[in-house]
């Protein structure tokens, strides 16, 4: 009887043994490189808002690089490196640096993506890096040159079917915002959401997914405070849209098989 209990116990061990391996072996991890800093937002407690934000919602390792600049003028030295972006499965771009204008340095950035390195564009990114060409533009899927003023607006969801959308309400009333202006939707981008602008007069595309060479790039405009990106509504759309660009994401827009955490807290 004795001999009959501890076998039974330890076959008992084994297969727990065995699932929690299985378990740990299901959980898939992508590692994700945020940069931000610049003039205009609250990026230090923002780059805390996103990374923690998507990681109780998706299984994301972050590494973030804040410039410490407070300007429109800001050169992150990561991107001095060769192959900066080696390592990354997706960067994601919440910076502000308007007046940076060289466009061999604006080159050493988009040449990464272009080649296949999937990207999430927030907010004052779509602003960054104005040198003589449109490549930023294209790069972030439209082309802005400005905002209007500061105000709550309806974000409407224009693609209920993409997988980005799924579950994200058939329109969304954001706290006070900036609703950027849209001066030109570059070729192979897919508005998502819109938001009418009284000042444009004009559905302004504020959520969208885009190609840029190789990778697959989504992007939002909106995300100017702190209190919209600590939004349960956003925190779920930038991670679908990190997953989307990352092809991590199912038709349902749920994470794919080991990428998803099981019950968000934010």
């Amino acid at each position: 009887m004795r001999f009959s209990f501890s076998f039974t116990l330890v076959a008992a061990v084994v297969v727990l043994l065995n699932q929690a391996v299985q378990a740990a072996e299901s959980v898939k991890t992508l590692k994700a490189l945020l940069i931000t800093g610049g003039c205009c937002h609250d990026y230090t407690a923002q780059k805390s808002i996103l990374a923690e934000g998507i990681s109780a919602r998706a299984h994301v390792n972050w590494t973030i690089v804040q410039d410490p600049s407070t300007g429109t003028t800001g050169r992150p030295p990561i991107y001095a490196q060769k192959n900066w972006s080696k390592g990354y499965d997706v960067v994601v771009h919440n910076e502000c640096f308007a007046d940076e204008k060289d466009a061999a340095w604006l080159e050493g950035i988009v040449a990464e993506h272009r080649q296949g390195v999937p990207a999430v564009v927030i907010h004052c990114a779509m602003h960054c890096y104005r040198a003589n060409t449109n490549e930023w533009f294209k790069f972030v899927g439209v082309t802005s040159h400005r905002h209007g003023s500061h105000f709550a607006y309806s974000l409407k969801n224009v693609k209920p079917e993409h997988p980005v959308m799924k579950g994200f309400p058939t329109e969304w009333q954001t706290p006070k915002e900036e609703l950027y202006h849209i001066a030109q939707v570059w070729p192979g981008t897919v508005a998502l959401g819109t938001g009418y602008s009284p000042e444009t007069k004009k559905d302004e595309t504020c959520v969208w997914v885009s190609k840029y060479g190789k990778a697959r790039v989504f992007g939002t405009t909106v995300g100017h405070y702190n209190q919209t990106m600590q939004e349960k509504v956003y925190l779920d759309l930038v991670t679908r849209g990190l997953l989307w660009a990352c092809d991590k994401l199912d038709s349902q827009g749920q994470p794919k098989k080991g990428y998803g955490v099981v019950a968000a807290t934010h």
